[in-house]
């Protein structure tokens, strides 16, 4: 099955959070409807003959779960299946998120860096008055954005993050 990663479908009344395999969260359907959050049943998505996009997200911001929220509602309000992945860089560790929450459902730029996907978003990041170099995991940043030119087929920078990628890519400063 394609849904071995963090994955998001409706299974009759409750949204079902699957993370390698293994059932994360269960969502009331009310709960996923106030969210606006659109899944597709098994069934269904079983019976497409597409696979679904694979899509990594880079998430830099420090409240990561409204982060999260906000993409989530974004992508499900799609026609396509969506597989997205979140993504953490091991240099860095979020302080204004559960340890649990970032072991639940992100994984290391390390174990995703073989893989192939459709998308990368990397998001911004709170940090316009500091120096690309003064960020602690500037380096880490630096070979995502470089893993992305072999590994992604197109990748979205928001917010600082498309200022970082213009300063790493062109030497634009900010």
């Amino acid at each position: 099955t394609y849904y071995d990663r963090t994955t998001i479908r409706m299974n009759s009344d409750y949204v079902l959070l699957k993370l390698k395999n293994r059932d994360i969260v269960k969502l009331g359907e009310n709960h996923s409807q106030q969210e606006n959050i659109f899944t597709m049943g098994y069934k269904r998505a079983d019976s497409q003959q597409i696979r679904p996009l694979r899509l990594a997200v880079l998430n830099l911001m420090p409240i990561k779960i409204t982060t999260e929220t906000d993409f989530i509602r974004i992508l499900s309000n799609s026609a396509l299946q969506i597989q997205v992945e979140f993504m953490k860089i091991k240099s860095h560790t979020s302080k204004n998120t559960p340890v649990e929450h970032m072991l639940a459902f992100y994984r290391n730029f390390e174990d995703m860096k073989k893989e192939k996907y459709d998308g990368l978003i990397v998001t911004g990041a709170p940090l316009e008055f500091m120096d690309y170099e003064e960020v602690t995991y500037w380096d880490e940043l630096q070979d995502v954005f470089n893993w992305a030119h072999s590994h992604v087929t197109s990748t979205i920078y928001v917010c600082w993050a498309a200022f970082a990628g213009l300063y790493h890519f062109y030497g634009v400063p900010k």
